[in-house]
């Protein structure tokens, strides 16, 4: 049985990998509703800086000295026992929480509490939910699992009933929430280390969906088979949209852009809604949007706000988010890490004008680049160059039977132009060697490789 965080108030509360998307936004909850924060990580971040200047005191490298003194200790699923830490809290004897229970215990108790779960599509959707209830008036609290400048961060301290955050599924970490509503945006394969299969994924969103109350709602895409049967079978008022026939809530007189942004008549069983016009590009963002209006719907809010905030919604960090334009090149990076999402990037920047496209990518640990690597051979046709850095191992060590290297004959076969460039230095290189002004280029990937972006931008223009 976990520790329970409210009976540690005003207290310290150490958090074991605070430099996390999601624990540092924790760490921030926590300290502004009056808990003493501190925490470390194995290395210095953007997000451990800021919290920095917040005031937490955040160790870098993991030490048993840094829980003395420590009244709970908060643990990622990354954190194994045998950390140094975490084995010796366990020694003294520390209460210990991990991320997942957390969430759950600051969510219990929320009338109106929003789980935005799916295998992609996740941050974008629940930070359009959080700009949609603010700007119509509700005072929600917020945690999402990246950062949006519309709430100067990742989380928000609401003073109202209502609670949003996003639920992920890996390590079946969502089965520890306690949601009234559980949005579904998807259920594809992913996260292979630690599911068997894709049935075996559909079942912990069976589970997720039982966690509802029977007077709850599960919203969700009801032109996907695995999410509609899941949502459809739950014990409670359900909710589906997209554009099949069959879906409850469905995006009418749909038409794109140049740039491909949606605009559209959201129709709910004939009686409309409203009209939207999104800032936001892709088929993906526009039924991220509609799931977002289903909320809204359930929760009874002035649709015409809704349309405002979503028109300007402009995304979320990490989102295909432009970093620079260096040497006249479009630079962008996505966090997309498994090839639904990648593709969807590609297709995002396929429809700006532009010469060469360049696709940037880190291979995002060792198992699901194994698992997914017929897939990931077939990500990348929209692409007219692609660099393929080292893996990132993340919580993976390295098991030697699975390199960059190995993708590139069956990716030459295909008719893909692709190189490895291990390290973010070579491939700064090999883009300032070959790319010219007027291309687009892309970085794709959930760990660091948003680096590569900054180091591009901070070493700015060297073609005169």
């Amino acid at each position: 049985m976990a520790a329970n965080i409210f009976d540690f108030k005003g207290k310290r509360a150490h958090f074991i990998g605070i430099g996390g998307s999601s624990m540092s936004g924790l760490a921030g909850y926590l300290q502004e509703l009056g808990y003493t924060v501190t925490g470390s990580d194995r290395t210095a971040s953007h997000k451990t800086d800021h919290l920095v200047e917040r005031g937490i005191c955040v160790f870098i490298g993991h030490a048993r000295e840094h829980v003395h003194g420590a009244d709970v200790i908060v643990y990622s699923a990354a954190i194994s026992r045998e950390n140094p830490e975490r084995a010796e809290a366990e020694r003294l004897g520390i209460p210990q929480i991990e991320r997942c229970d957390l969430i759950g215990q600051l969510m219990a108790g929320h009338p109106f509490a929003v789980g935005v779960s799916g295998t992609h599509g996740k941050t974008t959707t629940t930070s359009m939910l959080a700009q949609a209830f603010m700007q119509a008036g509700v005072d929600p609290t917020i945690h999402i699992g990246g950062e949006l400048d519309f709430i100067g961060g990742s989380t928000r301290v609401g003073g109202g009933h209502d609670f949003i955050c996003e639920a992920c599924e890996y390590n079946a970490s969502f089965l520890h929430f306690k949601p009234t509503i559980a949005v579904i945006t998807n259920i594809d394969e992913d996260h292979l280390d630690f599911y068997k299969d894709i049935d075996d994924i559909e079942s912990a969103f069976v589970k997720y969906a039982a966690l509802l109350p029977k007077d709850g709602w599960c919203v969700a895409w009801g032109d996907d088979e695995r999410a509609r049967r899941v949502c459809l079978n739950a014990d409670c008022n359900h909710l589906t949209y997209g554009l099949g026939e069959n879906c409850m809530l469905r995006a009418e007189n749909l038409s794109y852009d140049a740039l491909g942004r949606a605009s559209f008549t959201a129709v709910m069983e004939g009686a409309a809604l409203g009209d939207f016009r999104l800032s936001v590009p892709s088929e993906a963002n526009m039924l991220d949007a509609l799931a977002v209006i289903g909320v809204c719907h359930i929760r009874g809010l002035d649709m015409a706000k809704v349309s405002e905030a979503l028109a300007s919604f402009t995304g979320a960090h990490r989102r295909f988010e432009l970093t620079s334009v260096t040497d006249g090149v479009k630079c962008y990076t996505d966090y997309g890490h498994n090839p639904a999402e990648i593709k969807n990037a590609l297709k995002i920047a396929s429809m700006q004008p532009h010469k060469t496209l360049w696709s940037v990518w880190q291979p995002h640990t060792y198992s699901r680049t194994k698992t997914l690597f017929d897939q990931f051979v077939e990500t990348f046709d929209l692409a007219d160059k692609l660099l393929i850095t080292d893996i990132m191992g993340a919580r993976e060590a390295d098991p030697g039977d699975i390199k960059s290297e190995m993708l590139l004959e069956p990716l030459h076969a295909r008719g893909v132009d692709a190189v490895v460039t291990h390290t973010f230095d070579d491939t700064e290189a090999w883009l300032r060697a070959h790319w010219h002004s007027g291309d687009i280029m892309v970085s794709h990937g959930c760990g660091d490789i948003d680096l590569l972006n900054e180091q591009i931008a901070r070493h700015g223009d060297t073609k005169r």
